[in-house]
């Protein structure tokens, strides 16, 4: 068994903290292996802490060289320190100044958190937990200070030089090599957010003027030769800024703001004040380089980090159980800017798919926990689907209960009462309930109870009396920790779409429903629709209203009917996926596909429809994916046999409307220079999505044509989509597709990041050999955390049918992984062992394969916080 068990923290056991730090002054001496950093801490008795306390700071594996109380060196049996615990039993008053000087190895610190060199740049990664890796800290979010940072390094190795906040004086040390900068941050901030980045970068620049007319300098720091793939990510920041400005009312507090690129980060980015660090694949975008997808989540992740200024730096959460507070909000402010930017219909549909792919599959499985939970082992592991994207989901029908108007004066209230504080839920909310005068009370469940409510909704016609009534039942299933659930407070935007296709008045008792919205709040309630003159067809969680599952007694011809005429796009296309949902799961139990007429008229409706954005259509006639399917079926999921009845139906269909589709195909191709905006990447989608339908046989005529699309593509989108097309298929030109493309983009580490997942997905038995060989491959590198997704990742969480080898060889295959890269970044390990969270809906004996590699893990002796606590709760 594992040697220690990762200790359970509790939101119960919440307490101030004892110790405040007013100020703190950083020093850093930057070296490859032995950076010294000298901390002075202005400590103050918190009165609302303990009396009497000591002082006890948080460390991680540190080095301590001397500490000193008011400029006095300390020694002796005053103190003791640890790599993980520095404590000052008796403190010598209420205020003093602590200094702390430490050595931390930046080479050697493979973990990616605390202080660490990627690209021979230094750079930091602090968020949760990693400043206690680089001095001894209150290492928590409520102990907010203002910091000041000095940072000296070899001018040759480190030429630029960036901190926290506004530069403030910078020079070179005489009689050196060595040059300084130092950085003043005036907004008082958690040690999560403190940054710190050094080395040969190069800098885009710009500026912004904000609404009150201040001027402030715009950097994007990259690798030198990578500057000009750094333009769209500098429009989306501008238009971020514009954009929270207009919709929240914030503008940017500081006199610079910076971005960093690096190429070896544990995360998608980081808020750090003033200096935010990503991972270059969310910067770095050429046409040749990068996809339609990589522009979107560029712009997306942009917001959504500049955003973070105001939802989780200038207020922060008060402890790590709030994740949420910040995460999920921010969440939902990045997808509405993007809904703003792009099409909002199209972007709800992506951001619905991703939500049930990601967190509907969390919620049913071992690792289910609530959006705000009430205990963890290890808080790196909950930076999840249900944090971010339910999260996101939670405010949205919160401003669907309040309104717009509402919902802008709860958020105005939030902001007045909180700028600089540490908050909560109970904050963020009670903000909403002065604001309005709403109750809220019940809404707070959404934060509380983990799961996926079920409504299950039936309607009854009386032709005699004009109504329509419609009957809803609400139920949450039981999750770890939470066997039984309240009823909760659930948003169902609906309509009443008649005979011509139009909707009917929405009225309850002759009273119109306000914005068309009903409020579930009942185990079981009745909906009475008065004044109606035909029977009407339901449409149910327009716009995806609330993130729940909904069973209803909708018939086929129903969904063909939405498909073709509900007012509401989301709506229209899920009765499309509906109706293929249920064929899927009928062929995966069955091993017989339904006769697919149905779908087939449906989807050739919208496919001939002329009215529809082409990325609507993409969406809409894109089949749900076999994780869907797997979701859907819940227990004893064979993927092979989800994988044949998905193939199947994407071959009757490609066949059906072959002729469609080859019309669809050239009618969309480009007509000018490539351009990443909305329109043209929408008719790219529906393009690519059209050769996929030609090619799905594996016909001559439909390799053909993904080989001619592949090697006369100007983009990568269509070269990457071609290449995809013919990885589905064991023939010639898949392998010299795959070796031309490594050969053109070989020294470009994103673009080969792409090579190696289309590999990891093939679907076939002899994928796990060929990946094994490509993790021998000199490109390969488990140092490096894309690289690392990319492959392996890819592998276990986008390629079913192998990762769930009935020969149980895939699932030994990634916990081998895990084991071998626990010790050297256990974040990255946890995060791909989470890939077994649906483990328990397999068939009995891929389940069996799967408990018994999870169990060589948490067997492990020695295994991180990160690892065991994944382990653990996998299996339950």
């Amino acid at each position: 068994m594992r040697d220690a068990e990762p200790k359970a923290i509790h939101l119960s056991d919440y307490r101030p903290p004892d110790w405040l730090v007013d100020k703190v002054d950083l020093d850093f001496s930057l070296h490859p292996s032995q950076t010294r950093v000298t901390a002075k801490l202005a400590l103050r008795r918190n009165p609302a802490g303990e009396a009497d306390a000591p002082v006890v700071l948080e460390g991680d594996g540190l080095t301590l060289v001397r500490l000193a109380i008011d400029g006095t060196p300390v020694a002796g049996p005053s103190f003791e320190a640890r790599p993980d615990r520095l404590t000052l039993a008796h403190p010598p008053a209420d205020a003093f100044e602590l200094e702390i000087e430490t050595l931390v190895d930046p080479t050697a610190n493979t973990q990616l958190m605390g202080l660490y060199r990627t690209s021979r740049n230094y750079c930091t990664q602090c968020e949760p937990e990693g400043f206690r890796r680089i001095t001894y800290y209150p290492d928590r979010p409520d102990v907010l200070s203002v910091f000041t940072t000095r940072i000296e390094a070899d001018k040759e190795e480190a030429p630029i030089l960036l901190g926290n906040g506004n530069l403030v004086e910078s020079g070179d040390i005489p009689g050196t090599s060595r040059h300084y900068a130092v950085w003043h941050d005036p907004w008082r901030k958690p040690s999560y957010l403190f940054a710190l980045v050094g080395g040969r970068l190069a800098r885009v620049g710009d500026s912004f003027v904000t609404a009150s007319g201040r001027t402030v300098e715009l950097g994007i720091f990259v690798e030198e030769g990578k500057e000009a793939r750094a333009g769209y990510a500098m429009d989306a920041l501008k238009r971020s800024m514009r954009w929270d400005e207009e919709a929240f009312g914030r503008e940017y507090d500081l006199d610079v703001f910076n971005i960093v690129a690096v190429s070896d980060f544990n995360m998608g980015a980081m808020e750090n004040k003033g200096l935010n660090v990503f991972n270059d694949k969310y910067v770095l975008a050429s046409p040749e380089t990068a996809t339609d997808a990589d522009y979107s989540g560029i712009e997306g992740v942009i917001a959504h980090e500049y955003f973070h200024n105001w939802t989780g730096n200038r207020i922060t959460c008060r402890d790590w159980f709030q994740l949420c507070l910040k995460e999920g909000l921010t969440v939902f402010r990045d997808q509405e800017f993007s809904s703003d930017q792009r099409s909002r219909p199209v972007k709800r549909i992506a951001d619905v798919r991703a939500l049930k792919a990601a967190q509907f599959t969390e919620d049913q499985g071992p690792l289910a926990h609530p959006v705000r939970p009430e205990t963890y082992r290890e808080i790196n592991n909950f930076y999840t689907a249900t944090v971010y994207e339910k999260g996101s989901e939670v405010v949205r029908m919160l401003k669907t209960l309040l309104g717009d108007a509402g919902f802008r004066a709860g958020m105005d209230l939030y902001f007045e009462r909180h700028d600089g504080e540490a908050a909560t839920i109970e904050d963020f909310l009670a903000a909403f309930a002065d604001a309005t005068g709403r109750d809220l009370s019940q809404f707070a469940l959404w934060y509380s109870q983990s799961g996926t409510p079920l409504l299950t909704v039936s309607g009854a016609w009386d032709e005699a009396a004009g109504t329509y009534r419609l009957d809803v039942a609400q139920s949450v299933p039981p999750t770890p920790g939470q066997p039984v659930k309240k009823p909760m407070l659930i948003p169902l935007a609906l309509g009443l779409v008649g005979p011509d296709g139009q909707d009917m008045p929405l009225s309850l008792g002759n009273v119109p429903v306000e914005n068309g919205v009903v409020e579930v709040s009942e185990p079981q309630q009745s909906f009475l629709f008065t004044g109606l003159d035909a029977r009407p067809v339901p449409s149910l969680n327009r716009g995806f209203s609330a993130p729940v599952n909904l069973a209803s007694d909708l018939t086929e011809a129903d969904r063909v009917f939405l498909a073709a005429h509900d007012a509401d796009p989301f709506n229209r296309f899920d009765a499309l996926q509906r109706i293929a949902l249920e064929m899927l799961k009928t062929g995966a139990r069955s091993g017989t596909l339904p006769a697919p007429d149905a779908l087939i008229t449906a989807a050739g409706a919208i496919l001939a429809d002329p009215a529809l954005d082409p990325a609507f259509k993409a969406q809409a006639l894109a089949l749900p994916s076999e994780g869907e399917v797997s979701r859907e079926l819940a227990s004893d999921v064979d993927p092979d046999a989800v994988f044949a009845a998905r193939k199947g139906l994407r071959l009757a269909v490609g066949t059906a409307l072959a002729e469609g589709f080859a019309t669809t195909y050239a009618d969309m191709a480009a007509t000018g220079p490539f351009s990443p905006d909305a329109a043209s990447a929408g008719r790219r989608a529906l393009r690519n999505l059209a050769l996929d339908y030609l090619a799905v046989g594996g016909e001559a005529e439909g390799i053909a044509r993904a080989r001619d699309q592949f090697e006369l593509a100007d983009n990568m989108t269509d070269r990457i989509t071609a290449l995809a097309v013919l990885a589905q298929h064991e023939v010639p030109e898949r392998e010299a597709a795959f070796a031309s493309f490594y050969a053109r983009f070989e020294r470009d580490p994103l673009v080969i990041d792409k090579w190696f997942t289309l590999q990891a997905q093939i679907p076939a038995p002899d994928t796990l050999d060929r990946v094994k060989d490509l993790m021998l491959h000199p490109a390969f590198s488990l140092a490096n955390p894309n690289r690392v997704r990319a492959l392996v990742g890819a592998f276990a969480a986008a390629n079913p049918t192998q990762f769930n080898r009935a020969d149980g060889a895939g699932h030994d295959f990634v916990t081998d992984v895990v084991l071998t890269l626990d010790g050297k970044n256990s974040q990255v390990a946890a995060r791909l062992l989470a890939s077994f969270k649906t483990f328990r809906q397999l068939e009995p004996g891929r389940r069996a394969n799967a408990e018994r590699a999870l169990r060589k893990v948490a067997e492990t002796p020695g295994l991180s916080p990160d690892v065991a606590d994944i382990a653990t709760r996998s299996l339950g």
